[in-house]
């Protein structure tokens, strides 16, 4: 009998929450596949098999508190010897249907779904179940609802509530009520934490792209090809452009700590990136060391392993500085929120056309909107403007970074 143990958190998470077990009990698991993730405020930590065998029983169902090194579950090296029985793992029901030729067919039913059954008063053994293993859904429950268009029963504690309108005679109308994920519910309290906490304020200006965006498409083929298939975006000249700008402001490169302001010598550029459980900021480390390409190639890194869920506490832990771009959704304004304990965050924008009068004349520029949030704690307005003054012409003028003037 091997005990499965929730990993040794990292000193800033106190526990975690269950998300999903990839295995019932029973179910034959290869060594190193995942077993279960664990979600926690910052990150999902995977737990994988030791060796080649099965689950026997499992202690914590989805949605239960672990703390550190907890056991989960229970596991036997070596092939099963029986079949896979769902209703041995805490937190599953298996309820029996109606007979067909003789079989006795069997649904798994989550106890999230058989509450929400009994509440709306749906039968069950009726359902098709079209979660893994046939297992009936909240999904399931709520589409079945939906069908017969009855009235659901209000309870305050139920993590889905069903509202059906008859009025009308139509189908109904469905709400669902769900609890925030660890992370969501971590992102919600740092903003308003950012908010309450500083004197936050921004200051806008725009950028003309031309520039930019001609020496991306001269030199991009001969980029791509020189770094190994790296793509020139035009991130790397942000990241590159606030360095400077950083350095010739530290202030903007500061963090308040009690009653004393800490100068870092370092710039670590937290750039903010979707994930499908909400955003993350990873953090470019000594980023004024990196070539454009190295600053391509991490924030695709950090892309990718978003998506999968793959980043870690490091990754994410510290940074003087975050850059936020929601251009990449059409977002043509907005005002960014500070990222504790940082004292600035730079917004880019979505890159439009627009008619600008340059040299006495009316001509079409690539234009973007910049944004610069800031502490107003710690950073003078005249301060902050001059600090996005100077992120503006280093775009306007790349040279300016070679150069370094």
């Amino acid at each position: 009998m091997i005990e499965i143990k929730a990993p040794e958190f990292p000193e800033s998470i106190a526990d975690g929450e269950i998300a999903v077990w990839h295995f019932q009990v029973g179910e034959h698991v290869s060594r190193d596949q995942v077993l279960v993730d664990i979600e926690t405020d910052k990150v999902v930590l995977e737990v994988v098999a030791p060796v080649d065998g099965h689950l026997t029983q499992v202690l914590k169902s989805a949605g239960e508190t672990v703390l550190a090194e907890e056991v989960m579950a229970y596991f036997v090296a070596g092939e099963s010897t029986q079949p896979a029985a769902p209703s041995a793992a805490k937190g599953q029901d298996v309820v029996p249907s109606e007979e067909q030729e003789g079989v006795v067919a069997e649904s798994i039913v989550s106890p999230a779904a058989k509450k929400m059954a009994l509440e709306n008063k749906v039968d069950i053994t009726q359902l098709t179940g079209t979660g893994k293993g046939g297992r009936v859904t909240k999904e399931d429950v709520l589409m079945a609802v939906a069908r017969t268009a009855q009235p659901a029963a209000a309870v305050s504690r139920a993590p889905v509530a069903v509202a059906a309108n008859e009025a009308d005679g139509a189908s109904g109308r469905i709400e669902r009520r769900v609890p925030m994920t660890r992370l969501r519910a971590s992102v919600a309290r740092r903003l308003l934490e950012a908010q309450q906490t500083a004197a936050m304020l921004t200051t806008f200006n725009e950028v003309d792209m031309s520039a930019i965006m001609q020496l991306r498409n001269q030199y991009k083929e001969a980029f791509e090809k020189a770094h190994n298939g790296t793509r020139l975006g035009f991130m790397s000249f942000f990241v590159r452009a606030s360095i400077e700008a950083l350095k010739r402001f530290p202030a903007v490169n500061a963090s308040i700590d009690g009653n004393d302001i800490v100068y870092h010598g370092y710039q670590d550029i937290g750039v903010a990136v979707g994930s499908p459980r909400g955003l993350v900021v990873p953090v470019l480390r000594d980023a004024d060391s990196l070539t454009l390409a190295e600053i391509e190639d991490q924030i695709r890194d950090f892309g990718n392993r978003a998506k999968d869920n793959k980043l870690s506490i490091d990754d994410m832990t510290g940074g003087t500085f975050t850059i936020s771009n929601g251009g990449v959704f059409g977002s043509l304004l907005s005002t960014p929120i500070l990222n504790p304990p940082q004292t600035g965050i730079l917004g880019m924008h979505k890159i439009q056309e627009r008619p600008m009068a340059v040299g006495g004349q009316v001509v079409i520029r690539p234009m973007m909107y910049l944004a610069l949030s800031y502490d107003h704690r710690l950073i003078d307005g005249q301060e902050a403007v001059r600090f996005l003054v100077t992120i503006k012409d280093f775009l306007e003028e790349p040279a300016r970074i070679l150069l370094d003037i």
